[in-house]
C-alpha cells in the first residue's frame, strides 16, 4: 500500500514539474522506507520564513548550479518562475550576473556563491542577511542552499545525473554556469 502511494506522489510530481524523477523510483524500489527517510532530509528545501522569494530563489538556484547544471537546474528555475520570480532575475542568477539582479536576489546570489567557495566574505554577506531579515531568513537561505544539492547528489550517485545542458527561462534558452565566482 505504501509503494502505491509513494508512487502516485511520485508520478504526480513528475507530471506538474515535467520532471523525470526516475532515481526517485529506483529509491522507492530498494526500499520504501529509505524514500521516506529522504524526503523528511529534503524538507529542508521546503522552508522558506521571512526572506523575500527572489532571494530565496537566487540562492537555491546557484546551490543547484554548483551540483547540476540539467534538469535539477531546471526544475529550480521552473519552481522560482512559479512562485512569480521575475524571469530577468532568473536570467540574471544562471548567468551569474550579480551586478543585473535586484538587491535583494544579489544578496541571496552572493551569499550562495560565498557560502558553496567557503570565502571569507559569506562572514559579512551573513551578517547582512541577518541585518535585513532576521535569523530565521538565515536559516531559509543556508536551507535553500543545502536542500538545494540533495537532489542532484542523489541523482549522480544512482547514476541518474544527466550532461550539462541548457536551460529556459522565460522561454529562452540559456547556458548554465556551474562554476562559483572568483575570490574578489
Amino acid at each position: 500500500m505504501i509503494k502505491w502511494f509513494l508512487r502516485r506522489w511520485i508520478a504526480t510530481f513528475e507530471r506538474t514539474w515535467n520532471y523525470d524523477a526516475a532515481y526517485m523510483h529506483e529509491v522507492l524500489d530498494a526500499d520504501p522506507k529509505a524514500l521516506l527517510a529522504f524526503s523528511k532530509v529534503a524538507g529542508v528545501s521546503r522552508y522558506r520564513k521571512d526572506v523575500p522569494r527572489a532571494a530565496y530563489f537566487a540562492a537555491a538556484i546557484t546551490g543547484t548550479m554548483a551540483e547540476d547544471c540539467g534538469p535539477c537546474t531546471q526544475l529550480t528555475i521552473d519552481m522560482a518562475a512559479r512562485a512569480g520570480v521575475a524571469p530577468s532575475v532568473l536570467r540574471a542568477v544562471v548567468a551569474r550576473d550579480f551586478a543585473a539582479l535586484p538587491a535583494d536576489a544579489a544578496l541571496g546570489a552572493r551569499f550562495a556563491d560565498a557560502t558553496l567557495r567557503h570565502a571569507a566574505e559569506a562572514d559579512g554577506l551573513r551578517d547582512e542577511v541577518v541585518r535585513r531579515w532576521g535569523k530565521r531568513a538565515l536559516v531559509s537561505l543556508a536551507f535553500a542552499v543545502t536542500g538545494a544539492r540533495i537532489f542532484p547528489t542523489l541523482k549522480y550517485a544512482l547514476g541518474h545525473g544527466r550532461a550539462c545542458t541548457r536551460v529556459i527561462v522565460g522561454g529562452e534558452s540559456r547556458p548554465v554556469l556551474r562554476e562559483l565566482t572568483k575570490a574578489a
